[in-house]
């Protein structure tokens, strides 16, 4: 399979900067696989979409401000963008022209060394406290196509969901941007039932598929969590005959590497976790999702590839082109689709 038939024409004007508001008006766009059509709405329709005993299920994991700017000994000013945290001290990251050396990032200072293509930093902030420093002086790790002139305070909201709980994404799981307080509350009135699951956003999600052949492409390892409470939401949903609906990719990711694992369901009786390298592509076998909300995502990369064995390759690059032919925004701060 090749990585150029993932490949589509998008203007650059169509890639939006900033998100609408309320993100709830965003447009949405219904994909039916069956039918083989799709139709537009905006995202407030969504509870008119889905049905009662629907159950949505979410990925809570927190974005924190990962961009750094530290100063080396001579002076030079080095851009650092954290990406997995490794233990007490120690992280993952990209650094900019990066080499061994002692940054000074004003609240703390951070040992950068080289392992494997990645940088490994080590600060002498317990993970605590140095979140706490974070919050302080890290900037929201907007997507590299959103270019700007220093950070924007309001990123800071935009760029993180309603729900987000548990701090270790440095990318949002972009397809929850758009739900609302006011959504929530329609959607529960409505009988949508909700669950959660967490998967820590780094560079496995968004790294560019550089390799021709899709099969050749590796994902970097993300850490996930599935609690006993929402596993059993879902072997019940599942056992019911009731839709269990992913929003984001990311999700999809978690509960489909559990699945595959073949333990006891979802882990149910204890809940569980670990870490996932799982790439989906055509071809692939679903066993636990039966619907998908998205975001537009990117040519080429893994997450449209991922989308496209949900809904099929031809009929996703033919609902992306009506969104571009129907001003569609795309991207992270841009519109949502819905596949059923």
């Amino acid at each position: 399979m090749l990585t150029q038939d993932f490949d589509y024409n998008l203007p650059k004007e169509k890639i939006a900067l900033k998100p609408v508001y309320p993100k709830d008006h965003s447009k949405l766009l219904h994909l039916d696989r069956k039918k083989r059509k799709f139709s537009d709405y905006h995202f407030y329709d969504l509870k008119d979409l889905l049905k009662e005993g629907d159950l949505l299920v979410f990925n809570n994991s927190k974005v924190i401000p990962a961009r750094i700017y530290g100063v080396n000994l001579n002076g030079v000013k080095k851009e650092v963008l954290l990406l997995k945290n490794i233990d007490d001290f120690s992280w993952e990251a990209l650094v900019k022209k990066g080499k061994e050396e002692e940054l000074d990032f004003k609240l703390f200072k951070g040992h950068v060394s080289k392992k494997d293509d990645i940088f490994i930093v080590k600060f002498n902030l317990k993970k605590s406290d140095f979140l706490e420093a974070l919050e302080k002086i890290g900037e929201m790790p907007l997507p590299p196509y959103i270019k700007r002139e220093g950070a924007l305070e309001s990123d800071r909201l935009d760029y993180q969901t309603v729900y987000a709980l548990k701090e270790g994404s440095v990318a949002a799981p972009t397809a929850g941007l758009h739900f609302t307080d006011r959504l929530f509350r329609e959607l529960d009135e409505k009988g949508i039932e909700f669950a959660f699951v967490t998967l820590h956003v780094g560079l496995g999600t968004f790294r560019p598929v550089k390799t021709d052949v899709v099969e050749e492409h590796k994902m970097h390892k993300e850490s996930f969590e599935i609690n006993k409470e929402t596993a059993l939401k879902i072997e019940k949903a599942k056992k019911e005959g009731r839709r269990v609906i992913a929003v984001g990719t990311t999700t999809v990711r978690v509960l489909e590497s559990v699945a595959q694992k073949g333990l006891d369901p979802f882990h149910a009786k204890e809940g569980g976790g670990g870490e996932t390298d799982i790439f989906i592509y055509p071809g692939y076998k679903f066993q636990i999702i039966d619907g998908l909300i998205t975001n537009f995502h990117l040519p080429k990369s893994s997450l449209i590839m991922l989308i496209s064995a949900f809904a099929g390759r031809k009929l996703v690059l033919k609902a992306y082109q009506h969104a571009i032919d129907n001003e569609y925004r795309f991207y992270s701060y841009g519109d949502g689709m819905l596949i059923l």
